[in-house]
């Protein structure tokens, strides 16, 4: 009886901190779900966000391994 008191404590005290958010409010995703920023995923990004006129950055901040961490900035008015 003591273990399953003592266990039901435990989920107790550990389910709020399942409520925590990993994802990015903006984006919507958690980083494990758009994936490793690798050579080819961010040579890709790069090509796609350059047609639309945009830079390809790392967030301020991000970490530059995970691909939700960088953004498609819009071009800056009156640059050339």
């Amino acid at each position: 009886m003591i273990k399953v008191l003592a266990i039901a404590v435990a989920l107790a005290t550990l389910a709020p901190l399942a409520a925590c958010s990993t994802t990015d409010p903006a984006e919507g995703n958690p980083w494990y779900q758009i994936g490793d920023a690798t050579y080819d995923s961010i040579k890709a990004a790069t090509l796609a966000c350059k047609a639309k006129d945009g830079t390809f950055e790392l967030k301020k901040g991000g970490d530059p391994t995970h691909m939700g961490d960088y953004q498609c900035a819009a071009p800056r008015k009156g640059a050339t």
